[in-house]
């Protein structure tokens, strides 16, 4: 395997499926990446010590990860299909028998129909399909957004990596 990532965390990411795109990097993570953001650790977490828009609760819960992108843009869609002049992300998590979901990750969708990934701590990744990414750390898709694609929120920001 060409990453550094833990197969068993990522089973179904294999060197046929993805290509590295960035290296390592501690700096941001995927819901910072799908948000083009590669400076910024975006995370709901209650100490404030990673960055979460304002006006957002800071929650672990799939509501909250919707408003963050809706804030962005986006709205929910019922499709990872590529559609030519919308760009897509996926919210990933898990769902548990209450039917409750924790988000755990995001993609983004490229204008290929190839999906973008930041993977924690480690690399930046273009997969083929979005289940690429499935298994037991991220979960599986559980919601789609949209918006209109433009010249300056497709954009990728590798450039600041560390």
């Amino acid at each position: 395997m060409l990453g550094k990532w833990p197969q068993n965390e990522l089973p179904n990411l294999t060197d046929q499926n993805c290509t590295i795109t960035s290296p390592v990097s501690n700096r941001y993570n995927c819901i910072a990446w799908a948000s083009a953001d590669n400076i910024k650790w975006w995370w709901p977490d209650l100490l404030n010590q990673y960055y979460w828009p304002p006006d957002v609760p800071r929650k672990v819960t799939l509501p909250v990860f919707v408003s963050v992108y809706e804030k962005q843009g986006y709205a929910v869609c019922y499709s990872e299909s590529l559609e030519p002049g919308l760009e897509k992300i996926a919210i990933f998590g898990h769902k548990a028998q209450d039917g409750t979901v924790t988000p755990t990750h995001a993609a983004l969708q490229l204008e290929s129909g190839e999906w973008t990934s930041k993977l924690g701590p480690l690399e930046d990744i273009t997969h083929k399909k979005l289940e690429d990414v499935n298994g037991p750390t991220y979960g599986k898709p559980v919601c789609f957004m949209s918006r209109p694609r433009s010249k300056t929120n497709g954009r990728r920001l590798n450039s600041i990596c560390a």
